[in-house]
């Protein structure tokens, strides 16, 4: 039975269910053609941020998995029923057609005399739609819903032509979005590129010699420069956590830092602040230019967190802070660590996931290349270049993200008519 109509729509749209807008479908079964390859797609090969396949992998028919059986087709959209509150949602592009779904998806395949493949995606990405599949889960330790649970939903239909203005609204601006992601990844690679380059080969024709190199314990690094201990030019500091007995604790100005915070390389807020009574009682203030490090925790894919305090700030215990001292810039040694820092990890003792601890005498003994103050100053310039330019193209895309939910909610919900609508971007 198809649920009510939660909001009103305009006169010239109909309401439906999900079901009466779809013809069925065929499953497949791969394993009758074994030395057949075919594209796979299993539930984790869709991204809940980009509602794309991003992961469909050959697969040898002899080797497909039981739940390889759903046969898909250009323009199938396709609904994870299992944890469906994730949103794993995507419309099948031509370079997947006859690849064949896990049957942990509902693969609904429009009746194109009634609904456009492109707005019935966008319909399943609401907000309404997630909340009608979370009422419907069962199941604790694996939460799902069933394909009729889907095709029982409520569906509006506008004419025709207005779903296709809606879908071509709606799909310009993830386009844009993608745009701004393949943007960030190839700037993303060249900082690291440029960062291995300068710290290996130093600047063009530095002091009248084209990359000179030295061989070191920590590799080739530029003729001229010094290999330092951070204990050298650096001083350290711990952190604490305020007592969570004392509210009055949390209720400050003074930015306090836990890893949770250490997702971007500048940090000039942060989530949680305290006051200077709760300093006073254990924690110390680390001033601006500090560059943090996590050393306790969950420190993943072989990296240590790293970052630098724009503004002071305190830091909890399983963090440490490292304060430069008058021969070491903020940035560059902020780079420095950025590059070298999968050796930091090796010091570790693990690899993988898991619970890990770097030990004070572990990042005081840590080495780095060191050149004389104007080098630094001009290898952190042009690394940080690149930085500016990708966290531009990250503040785009998160403005185009917003424009998107904006536009999804007031046009799929009828609150602005797709006549009247033009596309800021």
């Amino acid at each position: 039975m198809m649920d009510g109509k939660p909001y009103p729509l305009p006169e010239t749209w109909t309401e439906s269910s999900i079901g009466k807008a779809v013809v069925k479908t065929k499953q497949r079964d791969p394993r009758k053609k074994p030395d057949e390859v075919f594209q796979y797609v299993d539930v984790s090969a869709v991204s809940n941020t980009s509602f794309k396949i991003t992961g469909a992998t050959p697969t040898l028919g002899s080797e497909a998995p039981s739940r390889a059986r759903k046969a898909i087709e250009t323009d199938d959209v396709l609904f994870a029923t299992v944890r469906p509150t994730l949103k794993r949602i995507a419309l099948v592009p031509p370079e997947l057609d006859r690849a064949i779904a896990s049957t942990g998806y509902c693969i609904l395949r429009c009746d194109k005399a009634k609904a456009e493949p492109g707005f019935l995606y966008s319909f399943l990405i609401t907000d309404h739609f997630n909340a009608r599949m979370a009422g419907l889960e069962r199941g604790a330790s694996y939460p799902a819903v069933r394909d009729s649970d889907v095709t029982a939903s409520w569906f509006p239909l506008p004419p025709l032509l207005e779903q296709k203005k809606i879908t071509h609204i709606l799909s310009t601006v993830q386009r844009a979005i993608e745009a701004q992601e393949s943007i960030i990844q190839t700037t993303t690679e060249l900082k690291k590129a440029l960062m291995h380059k300068l710290f290996t080969e130093g600047l063009r024709n530095e002091a009248g010699r084209p990359h000179r190199q030295k061989q070191t314990e920590i590799g080739p690094v530029p003729e001229s420069w010094e290999v330092v201990e951070l204990s050298d030019v650096c001083q350290f500091q711990s952190g604490g956590t305020p007592s969570k007995k004392n509210p009055e604790f949390w209720l400050g100005t003074i930015p306090w830092v836990s890893p949770k915070d250490m997702k971007r390389p500048r940090l000039d807020d942060v989530t949680d602040h305290i006051s200077q009574e709760a300093l006073e009682s254990g924690s110390k203030l680390a001033p601006a230019g500090s560059v943090f490090v996590v050393v306790r925790g969950m420190i993943l894919a072989k990296t240590v967190p790293v970052a630098l305090a724009e503004v002071p700030m305190a830091i909890n215990q399983d963090m440490r802070a490292i304060v430069p001292g008058p021969k070491l810039l903020s940035d560059f040694l902020l780079y420095a660590l950025e590059t070298f820092r999968g050796s930091l990890f090796k010091r570790v003792g693990r690899s993988g996931h898991g619970t890990c601890t770097l030990m004070s005498n572990e990042i005081s003994d840590f080495k780095i290349p060191l050149p004389d103050l104007e080098t630094q100053q001009e290898v952190a310039a042009a690394i940080q270049n690149l930085e500016t330019k990708k966290e531009l193209h990250e503040s785009k895309r998160d403005q185009l993200q917003d424009l998107f939910r904006t536009l999804l909610h007031e046009l799929m919900t009828a609150k602005t008519l797709v006549q009247k609508t033009e596309i800021p971007i």
